[in-house]
């Protein structure tokens, strides 16, 4: 049974209330093949869409069971958080990800399952990358990982940190273990706020394959062979021969691993249909010929499995009916044309990082995007999905917080990749112990406070009090922001242990643009509105407003 939701009035900082008991919506039936791999979103138990898609968070109240009900950080134990494993970065993303976590995180939940290991450059360098190899494994046998933006050094980096050598990104190495599927980007959106993209954006980027596990040297004038050599003992065959004739040549050999392109096919559409979403696959196929076996898998999954479910859902009635393919030159323009949003793509590993590169761009910056990588078990029974988000360590604003200045980093894209992570972890601790009632009722505790803590964090943006990235000049620091959404945080979460939910709101959504809402002075508002938010609970009664009204001069008077 599916909850009943509503979004947080924009008029009110009270939480909007849900009178259905507690439902969960995603499949808790354990271990599942891959040819029927369950997508559901880690916390689609308490968020749904609208009809064009878009996420719209929304918060459990009094309603639900008391497994799932908070109390104030003063006076209730720490959750012990499920197993998950947690890899550290470094710079400004490191330093603000360790303050989220203390002030918003920590607070309630014991974190001493989780298995922290460092990736910044110099831990690598002083254990010979051993700390890589022990965080791929460990997220092998958890499934659950959230990672902090790393550096991979330059050629300068290692002159300037002192390394042995130029260490290679460590994604690849995690992609390979974790038997990568695909990378999921896709836009992050608040309620009220306007960003490039009206309604959510997906996207499946092949998770292996390409350019970036590509083999090369620099060579002269001569013959270059491609030889391939089958496993099965038969004749080996010349794939490729070219005469070199330059001087100076760089040959580049890679490959696209196909064997996977079915499971992303499977994971792609059932995530379009819960979003409902129109879904388009990208190659250029016209040039490339070798790319036709990604489209043809891909449209041989959806015809026999999900052309039904989309043509009854009115989800390819922009597409003519069927599953469109479009070329990548093709798709860099659309993507800057279909601002309405309401579509997905799924393109291979290059194309998809490129693409999704430019899907940044338009929606507002890698800020608002996602980055979660989907792997699978080795007995290809568990989905193992590492979240992280989709910009760097930010080394700008790095370099001012050492200098001793104000930085203001929007910390979205993390926090997103955080409760992803736990939302899973929660997940895959439910799904292996389906019958378990303590596994159950962690699993609903942790969804729970994921959606109330987005919702602290997407509010305070609503509310004008975000990081100058989206407010300008007047906008908070990266420490008063996240001490903001701690202390909105802290009264939703006592907010939810009330024995009885307040009236339903019914008043119109009045959210303004934050670039309307920058014109006008945000603190000194949030100021007044403290001083007559008696309760301290985010809501002003009547008594206490009509005093405001009168104060400030505009309460409506009496008819003569």
């Amino acid at each position: 049974m599916a909850t009943s939701l509503r979004i947080l009035s924009s008029r009110c900082l009270t939480a909007a209330t849900s009178k259905k008991a507690f439902g969960i919506t995603a499949s808790l039936n354990g271990a599942r093949q891959l040819s029927s791999l369950s997508t559901t979103s880690s916390y689609i138990t308490t968020s749904k869409s609208n009809h064009n898609g878009q996420y719209q968070p929304s918060i459990l109240r009094a309603t639900q069971s008391t497994s799932v009900r908070y109390q104030s950080t003063s006076d209730k134990p720490k959750i012990k958080a499920p197993p998950m494993v947690y890899i550290q970065g470094e710079e400004m993303t490191h330093y603000a990800t360790q303050l989220l976590l203390n002030q918003w995180i920590e607070p309630y939940f014991d974190i001493s399952s989780w298995e922290t290991f460092d990736l910044s450059c110099k831990a690598r360098d002083d254990s010979d990358d051993a700390t890589l190899i022990d965080a791929v494994e460990a997220g092998k046998r958890i499934g659950a990982i959230f990672k902090e933006p790393t550096i991979t050094p330059s050629a300068i980096q290692v002159q300037e940190m002192g390394l042995k050598k130029a260490w290679g990104s460590p994604n690849g190495a995690m992609r390979r273990g974790w038997n990568g599927i695909t990378i999921s980007r896709d836009t992050i959106h608040i309620e009220g706020i306007e960003l490039g993209y009206k309604n959510q954006v997906l996207f499946e980027r092949h998770a292996v394959g390409g350019e970036y596990g590509a083999g090369w040297n620099e060579v002269g004038e001569g013959t270059l062979l491609t030889t391939y050599i089958p496993k099965d003992g038969g004749a080996p065959f010349v794939v490729d021969k070219r005469d070199l004739t330059d001087k100076h040549n760089v040959c580049v050999v890679y490959h696209n691993p196909y064997d996977n392109v079915r499971e992303l096919a499977h994971l792609f559409f059932k995530r379009c249909l819960e979003h409902k979403v129109t879904p388009y696959i990208v190659t250029k196929k016209t040039v490339f010929k070798w790319q036709e076996g990604f489209w043809a898998t891909m449209k041989r999954v959806f015809d026999d499995t999900y052309k039904d479910e989309f043509l009854k859902a009115g989800l390819l009635d922009r597409s003519g009916g069927e599953l469109t393919h479009l070329i990548s030159d093709a798709a860099t323009m659309q993507l800057i044309r279909w601002t309405d949003g309401g579509f997905g793509m799924a393109a291979h590993n290059y194309d998809g990082d490129m693409l999704t590169d430019q899907i940044a761009q338009v929606h507002r910056s890698p800020g608002f995007i996602t980055s979660n990588l989907v792997g699978v078990s080795d007995d290809g029974t568990t989905l193992i999905k590492e979240f992280e988000a989709s910009h760097g360590t930010v080394t700008d604003l790095w370099n001012d917080h050492l200098a001793g200045k104000e930085t203001s980093l929007n910390p979205l894209g993390l926090v997103e990749a955080l409760l992803g992570a736990m939302c899973h972890a929660a997940q895959l601790e439910y799904d292996a112990k389906p019958n378990d009632v303590e596994a159950k009722r962690m699993y609903e505790y942790v969804n729970n406070f994921t959606n109330t803590l987005r919702m602290a964090l997407h509010n305070t943006f609503r509310y004008g009090q975000g990081t100058r990235d989206m407010c300008g000049p007047t906008g908070f620091t990266t420490e008063d922001f996240i001490a903001k959404v701690a202390w909105r945080l802290d009264r939703y979460l006592e907010q939810q242990s009330e024995e009885s939910a307040p009236p339903e709101l019914k008043e119109e959504d009045l959210a303004l643009p934050a670039s309307k809402l920058a014109d006008f002075d945000q603190k000194a508002i949030m100021k007044l509105f403290e001083k007559y938010d008696k309760s301290g609970e985010g809501k002003i009664d009547f008594k206490n407003f009509s005093k405001m009204l009168v104060k400030m001069g505009v309460a409506p008077k009496k008819s003569s």
